[in-house]
């Protein structure tokens, strides 16, 4: 079906194409409420900003910035705010939709939003980087807070940005809220296991899969593109249950050892150097060599778009297990469902980071903190269960895991709009 908007054009190929294939797929699943599926396809609220802050050397300078609703029947927009020099607004849609079917998986009371600024944040100095968000989250203080649609950190943000969001919204409404952004600095109410629980949420997906399929996680070979938060606390909790990490990838270059990368190396590379290129005991291979190792776990964990049919042609692997969120065209996922590679799609296999957000955000409401071990606990348990009622849906219609994962999700997500009815 084509795109409907008259406000963004669709390319093709593109995440929100991409987005929209998926949502075709799973119409002739959901039975009496396929007459609400139009609600998949159109953002509730789309919001495009101007950004003009003064640089260091007195300059005026402007940006883009978005902040996409997606969906808000069953609770307020949850999502991440990237800061990348190729954000757009299809992307941040397809993202914020992806949010809310990520949150409908898992089954947290939210809806899915997105936000982001056309920007490289490596070109801005911190105080210039301060100026922007705070710029930012003021343009968008209309339609954000604790009980609306409640930012989180994603590509190039972190912590400290979203003490500065916080911040920021907090002096406009002159209370401090911190309950209105997650990934929050421990010291602002952020959650102990928040930095970490997007990789640990893949490790969890990765261990039930491997029960269900009779796979050994000791001794499996792991290959991981991406080496920010989520591959590296994914590349650990794997290492630490006794499978070799034989490759792995980011924006410095891909290393390779058959034998296992040692993981402590790894991580004191990424330290040092900001990259995992000069890690010792390591082969440095072309780029495009990564897609040829051989493994029992792929893990895309940098942006979208990575799996391109090509490639899918050449992966040899047994799970692929998205730590990125739309790392897999549509296409490629044929490519590797007919080749026997089960894909898990990064609307369970990553939701471990919203989910944390999720107890971050009651934490937050009710000033009322839980132990790291608490979180985890907590983490597999809503992680495990979700799992589960994706993977029995999937056996039952005989259908792929990402179609399931969206059967699950848009049949929670409509019977939320059917019971809420349409206004007035």
């Amino acid at each position: 079906m084509m795109n409907g908007l008259s406000y963004v054009a669709t390319t093709a190929g593109g995440p929100w194409a991409t987005y929209l294939e998926q949502v075709e797929r799973v119409v002739p699943y959901l039975g009496h409420l396929a007459r609400w599926a139009e609600t998949l396809r159109r953002p509730k609220r789309a919001l495009i900003v101007d950004i003009p802050i003064e640089m260091d050397d007195g300059s005026i300078r402007h940006f883009e910035g978005f902040r996409v609703q997606h969906n808000l029947s069953r609770g307020p927009g949850k999502g991440g705010v990237r800061f990348h020099p190729d954000v757009t607004l299809e992307e941040v849609m397809a993202l914020s939709a992806w949010m809310t079917v990520k949150n409908a998986a898992v089954n947290l009371p939210y809806g899915g939003a997105k936000g982001g600024i056309r920007v490289d944040p490596k070109t801005l100095s911190k105080k210039e980087l301060e100026k922007l968000t705070r710029r930012y989250t003021s343009e968008i203080g209309l339609i954000i807070g604790p009980d609306k649609d409640i930012p989180a950190p994603d590509v190039n943000t972190n912590a400290q940005i979203m003490a500065w969001m916080m911040d920021t919204y907090s002096m406009n409404v002159g209370a401090t809220a911190t309950g209105v952004v997650t990934g929050k600095p421990i010291e602002l109410g952020g959650s102990l296991g928040r930095l970490k629980s997007t990789g640990r949420g893949v490790f969890v997906i990765g261990r039930e899969v491997a029960r269900r399929i009779d796979l050994q996680i000791n001794g499996a070979r792991v290959a991981v593109q991406g080496f920010g938060n989520v591959g590296s606390a994914a590349a650990e909790l794997f290492a630490g249950n006794g499978a070799k990490i034989v490759a792995v990838q980011d924006h410095t270059g891909t290393i390779y050892n058959p034998n296992g990368l040692d993981i402590a190396e790894l991580m004191a590379t990424l330290r040092r150097d900001g990259g995992i290129a000069k890690c010792p005991g390591a082969e440095v291979i072309p780029n495009e060599q990564f897609w040829d190792v051989e493994t029992e776990f792929l893990i895309p964990a940098a942006l979208e778009g990575q799996i391109t049919p090509e490639r899918a042609k050449r992966i040899k692997t047994r799970v692929v297990l998205e730590g990125a969120n739309g790392p897999t065209v549509p296409e490629a996922d044929d490519i590797l469902t007919n080749k026997g590679v089960l894909v898990i799609p990064d609307v369970i296999a990553n939701a471990g980071g919203v989910t944390v957000s999720y107890f971050e955000w009651v934490q937050d409401i009710a000033s009322f903190f839980w132990s790291e071990d608490e979180i985890n606990m907590r983490l597999e348990r809503i992680m495990s269960e979700a799992f589960r009622k994706i993977w029995d849906t999937a056996q039952e219609h005989r259908i792929s895991i990402r179609t399931a994962a969206f059967v699950v999700a848009c049949t929670r997500i409509l019977q939320a709009r059917e019971e809420r009815g349409l206004y007035p």
